[in-house]
């Protein structure tokens, strides 16, 4: 039940925002080993955020998974998703932080129940 949730300054408008979800629901399944059907992605833009005293284009995400998560896995996961924002919105990959999350089944619901 990966879950990536993306906040950025940048104007979503003129974005192909589906390209943007579809490569990073691709890179968490691949990178955590989660089948992509459980990976959810939030995407986020237009949100008031300075970064470094400015605000030039910036993003904040935090990805949550039951398993998966690891040091060696986080690092490739930092770079596969601050590729997709440097490459899809133009937000510099020293302009992007991603905290990490490793939870219990008994913290998320889905489907009615938990896992």
């Amino acid at each position: 039940m990966p879950c990536l949730n993306v906040s950025t300054n940048v104007n979503l408008d003129r974005v192909d925002t589906s390209t943007v979800l579809a490569q990073a629901s691709k890179t968490v399944a691949t990178l955590i080993g989660k089948p992509e059907a459980y990976v959810m992605v939030v995407l986020k833009g237009s949100v008031p955020m300075a970064f470094g005293g400015t605000e030039e284009a910036a993003a904040y995400g935090e990805l949550v998974s039951i398993g998966g998560l690891n040091p060696d896995v986080n690092k490739k996961l930092s770079a596969g998703i601050a590729s997709i924002l440097e490459s899809k919105l133009s937000i510099p990959k020293s302009r992007f932080y991603l905290k990490f999350y490793d939870s219990k089944r008994s913290d998320f619901g889905w489907n009615g129940s938990t896992f």
